[in-house]
């Protein structure tokens, strides 16, 4: 079997590609079953943020088409628009992707440590959903134990700039006077928390949460002395911000072309600065046309994330080398194992020659046959039994001039103490 990692992120496919294959929360749970259930797929979990939807799975050496075709078909996208931008990895560079992505060092924002909450959450799933086995819970736990040494021993957690720092820092770039700026944060997940608590620091003073949950948005909006309404209200309240920033799970837009063009009637035009850090994208596109309408995507704040990566690289490289060693040990665990199975196989074949030779020896024994000779007799079998498939395999290794099995066998067999002799 193969541990197959398959999926597309923010350097690959652009926002407009990303939101096609993204999974809801309302999706996942029948996706997983149906991955799942594909004839060559053992095992598999699914991982899917605004910046990468990726695959998890373990499948037969051919599986990894099946699994594309499956995204495909899922979201009703051809193969060939996804084989464009989809990357794969497997086996141990597969392991140290998931290792990657987990420590942030595949992130837009290096180091950023919400990744690593958003894979045990795509564990967890996977884990209710019956998709994991004792491979992918293996990688899955040791990863998690990587991702701890990492952010122990190595400063790469270290004040990171954030996607929600880097939406603020280019809202800086517009506004000179914060303090007079009003803003409308539509979501109140982990993102937009942070986004509130970078606006309140640069010193916004009016801020209102909009929330499907209006109860989750109010615990928000209270800890900035802020504003909470329910989704219904944002059509009034877009017509006094003066920054929109939108983070939401939505599968549809909830911000459109018609709606910022009516608040911006009632603004006098006023400028509007929104940034759209969701996938699938929270605001229609077609909002970029409007005058007086600055938006930007989650792939827009690139620059600001850079500069943050340069600083980091130092500790990025630590990290590279923990991830190195964390591979190399998830490799030897993996060979152990399927030692263990070699193992458990043969075991099963001597317990089958023993019993055999024992029920043998015990009807001798009822029949009356004297115990010495049944012993002498159960001894020659058993050895007979045991030995005659690796003495035909020496035999055939032998003819073939295959020394190295000749000395494979010589040390599995014997040992060194045995030969020495």
């Amino acid at each position: 079997m193969t541990l197959l990692a398959l999926g597309i992120n923010h350097r690959t496919a652009a926002v407009e590609v990303r939101e096609k294959v993204a999974f809801g929360p309302s999706q996942l749970d029948i996706a997983l079953k149906e991955l799942r259930a594909l004839p060559r797929v053992r095992e598999a979990a699914v991982l899917s943020t605004c910046n990468r939807t990726e695959l998890y799975c373990v499948t037969d050496e051919t599986g990894e088409r099946d699994v594309l075709d499956w995204l495909g078909r899922f979201h009703a996208l051809p193969p060939e628009e996804l084989l464009s931008c989809a990357y794969h990895y497997v086996d141990g560079e597969a392991a140290r992707h998931l290792m990657r992505v987990a420590v942030g060092l595949d992130s837009m924002v290096l180091g950023e440590p919400q990744i690593l909450g958003q894979i045990k959450d795509a564990y967890q799933a996977a884990r209710t959903a019956k998709g994991l086995g004792g491979e992918l819970e293996r990688l899955f736990q040791h990863t998690f134990a990587v991702a701890k040494q990492v952010r122990t021993e190595t400063s790469i957690g270290k004040n990171p700039v954030s996607v929600a720092y880097a939406a603020v820092s280019l809202a800086s770039r517009i506004f000179d006077d914060f303090s007079k700026a009003r803003a409308l944060l539509i979501g109140a997940g982990e993102t937009i928390e942070l986004v509130a608590r970078h606006l309140h620091e640069a010193g916004v003073k009016a801020i209102t949460v909009a929330n499907r949950t209006k109860e989750r948005a109010s615990q928000l909006a209270e800890e900035f002395n802020g504003q909470a309404i329910s989704l219904d209200g944002i059509p009034a309240a877009l017509e006094e911000a003066d920054i929109v920033i939108s983070s939401t799970a939505a599968p549809l837009p909830i911000l459109g072309k018609g709606m910022v063009e009516r608040a911006l009637k009632r603004r006098r035009h006023r400028p509007v600065f929104m940034v759209d850090i969701a996938v699938p994208r929270d605001i229609e596109p077609e909002v970029s046309e409007l005058g007086d309408v600055f938006l930007y995507t989650v792939d827009d704040l690139q620059e600001v994330i850079e500069e943050n990566r340069r600083h980091r690289q130092v500790a990025a490289n630590q990290a590279e080398a923990l991830i190195d060693s964390g591979v190399a040990h998830w490799f030897q665990e993996r060979r152990i194992r399927s030692a263990g199975d070699v193992i458990r196989e043969v075991r099963a074949k001597g317990d089958v020659l023993r019993n055999e030779a024992e029920q043998q020896a015990l009807a001798r024994l009822a029949n009356g046959e004297a115990p010495e000779k049944v012993i002498q007799r159960l001894a020659h079998q058993l050895t007979n039994r045991l030995l005659h498939q690796p003495t035909l395999s020496l035999r055939s290794a032998a003819a073939q001039e295959r020394q190295e099995l000749l000395d494979a066998a010589a040390e599995l067999l014997l040992g060194d103490d045995e030969r020495e002799h």
